[in-house]
């Protein structure tokens, strides 16, 4: 499956796949503030170039998202992406519990009718 490189730092990797239009990304080792904007942006700016609906979020590596973060999210990045066409997710949650809360926290209160989301048990195109 071909894949275009969007983003590579120390923190996280993002792929886009043109044949299926997914925006995939896999976090490195915990992220948050400016760096957790730059690839959640990124992510925006590739389904609006690719006209993407589909996002897969690899956050095995992460942990809970900061209160500030949680709230940029809800009010700034939420929003953006929705309206940018994003309609699908999957995620592929923290290894640690408190990032496995807080992600299942920010999914259920992510809920939209726009938005499914799918709970994932398997490695998904790792």
């Amino acid at each position: 499956m071909e894949k275009v490189t969007i983003l590579d730092n120390e923190f996280a990797t993002m792929w886009y796949y043109p044949d299926t239009k997914i925006v995939h990304h896999q976090i490195k080792k915990y992220i948050y503030g400016e760096h957790l904007q730059e690839l959640l942006n990124r992510g925006i700016e590739t389904i609006q170039k690719y006209h993407a609906q589909k996002w897969i979020s690899d956050d095995r590596n992460n942990n809970a998202l900061t209160p500030q973060d949680q709230e940029w999210v809800k009010n700034d990045w939420l929003p953006n992406a929705v309206k940018a066409g994003w309609k699908y997710w999957a995620i592929v949650n923290p290894e640690k519990l408190m990032g496995q809360l807080c992600m299942e926290r920010q999914a259920n209160m992510h809920q939209i009718t726009e938005l499914k989301r799918l709970h994932l048990i398997i490695q998904v195109m790792l």
